[in-house]
C-alpha cells in the first residue's frame, strides 16, 4: 500500500507564529496558506513557498527551492534545483535561474534574464547581459 503524504504542514517561526502550508496540486510542493500560487505553476514536492509570496502562471520551482516571504516569481519563470529567493525579491517573467543560486532579499531579476548556477544575486537589478 502506498504511503499517503500529509496534505498540510505547520511550522513555528522563531517569533512563535505558526504558519500553515498546503500541498500544491501541481507537483506537491508546500505553499503557505497566505501565499498566492497560480494553479498552472509547478511546485516540486520538496519546494516551499512562504507566506505573502506569489508565483505566476506556468512558473516552475524545482526540487528544494525556497521562496521566502513577500517574494514574487513571474509568469513562466524557471527555478532549477535548490534555488533560494529571499524576502521581497522579484524574479521576472520567463527568467531562468540556475541550480543552487541565491537571489538576495529585495533583489530584482529582469524579465527573461538567465542566471548561471551557483550565482549570488544581491539587491540589484540583473539581466541576461550581466549573468
Amino acid at each position: 500500500m502506498p504511503v499517503r503524504k500529509k496534505k498540510y504542514e505547520e511550522l513555528e517561526l522563531e517569533d512563535g507564529t505558526i504558519v500553515r502550508y498546503r500541498r500544491h496540486e501541481n507537483g506537491g510542493g508546500m505553499v503557505a496558506m497566505r501565499a498566492a500560487v497560480d494553479p498552472s505553476a509547478r511546485i516540486e514536492e520538496n519546494a516551499w513557498v512562504d507566506q505573502d509570496a506569489t508565483v505566476g502562471a506556468d512558473a516552475r520551482l524545482g526540487a528544494s527551492c525556497w521562496v521566502e516571504p513577500g517574494a514574487r516569481i513571474g509568469a513562466g519563470a524557471y527555478l532549477a534545483t535548490a534555488v533560494r529567493v529571499g524576502p521581497g525579491a522579484l524574479v521576472g517573467e520567463r527568467a531562468r535561474i540556475g541550480s543552487r543560486s541565491h537571489i538576495g532579499a529585495g533583489a530584482r531579476v529582469r524579465h527573461g534574464a538567465v542566471i548561471s548556477p551557483d550565482a549570488e544575486i544581491q539587491a540589484a537589478v540583473h539581466d541576461s547581459r550581466a549573468a
